[in-house]
């Protein structure tokens, strides 16, 4: 019960008058941003640092800094907005060619410039109105999703990642080794001797951030010569082409890693175990019609994606 008053003494606008704060720590440009004078969200903060006892907001200089407790809130006002968001967009029925919704799904550039785009593209056709937000994951992101995905639709992520949290499917994909058009040394496969020997370029490289496949080659015994780490799948072609390194990508790549750049693909001397795609989401969306569409949308696109026609 004690929880239920003070819940209704709370006044909903705060926690946007905290987000801006948070974000542009500044009362001027936070004002700005909401439309707002100065005076009155000068009066939101002094609310604020009421209710919270802290002053949020600490002057050093001619500048202002977030005090150690703001710092703490700033992920879970962020969090919180975008939930009560999502409680006052919901309808009682609901039409996909009439919706103006935005879906913000995490991934990598990977799944973006692959399923991502076959998704955008079936939405367009269909419900012209509905947008979607594509925001790259981190270590930090994938290690939290169980939170972050409070606040965002999705995450396209490979199994082996996330635990404990509802998913579908999407598409299956294979590893395949790239190397210099130019590479006079490697022939149409790669030998265990020239993968100990010959520099590479991996996609991030800790223990909590790797592929399946550069884990297999350690796990052969194979110590790789790593001359260049990149976080975009994407960009690896790039630091190949006219050189003697090797990289691996997705097959489902391969197609835009030739475009992109001078550079062939080649066999491994292993069978790279195959990755399973799935979107992920939080619980909290599970009976959530226009989730459900937009689950079903992406189950779709890895189809697509995974026949090969996306590229």
């Amino acid at each position: 019960m004690a929880d239920h008053l003070l819940l209704s003494r709370l006044d909903l606008n705060l926690l946007v008058s905290l987000n801006a704060l948070l974000t542009e720590r500044s009362v001027t440009r936070a004002a700005e941003r909401l439309h707002l004078s100065q005076p009155a969200l000068s009066a939101a903060l002094a609310r604020l640092r009421t209710h919270f006892g802290d002053p949020i907001l600490a002057r050093r200089g001619n500048t202002y800094e977030l005090t150690p407790l703001a710092l703490r809130l700033a992920d879970h006002t962020t969090t919180a907005l975008e939930a009560a968001r999502r409680v006052f967009e919901s309808q009682a029925e609901w039409d996909p060619a009439e919706s103006v919704r935005e879906f913000s799904i995490y991934g990598s550039d990977y799944g973006f410039t692959t399923i991502g785009r076959v998704v955008s593209e079936l939405a367009a056709e269909r419900a012209p109105g509905v947008h979607f937000r594509f925001m790259l994951h981190n270590p930090a992101v994938v290690e939290d999703a169980a939170n972050r995905l409070r606040a965002v639709d999705g995450m396209v992520i490979p199994h082996g990642f996330l635990t404990d949290l509802p998913f579908v499917d999407v598409w299956q994909d294979e590893w395949v080794a790239i190397v210099a058009t130019s590479n006079d040394e490697v022939g149409d496969a790669l030998s265990r001797d020239q993968m100990s020997h010959l520099p590479w370029v991996m996609n991030y490289q800790s223990r909590s951030a790797f592929t399946s496949a550069e884990r297999q080659v350690q796990q052969l015994g194979i110590e790789p010569d790593v001359e260049v780490v990149v976080e975009s799948f994407l960009a690896i072609p790039h630091f190949i082409a006219g050189t003697s390194r090797v990289g691996i990508i997705h097959s489902s790549l391969l197609p835009l890693a030739e475009r992109a750049a001078a550079v062939r693909s080649v066999q491994l001397p292993f069978t790279p175990t195959p990755i399973v795609n799935a979107l992920w989401w939080h619980p909290v969306h599970g009976n959530d019609p226009e989730h459900q569409w937009m689950r079903a949308l992406f189950a779709e696109a890895g189809r697509i994606v995974e026949s090969g026609a996306h590229a």
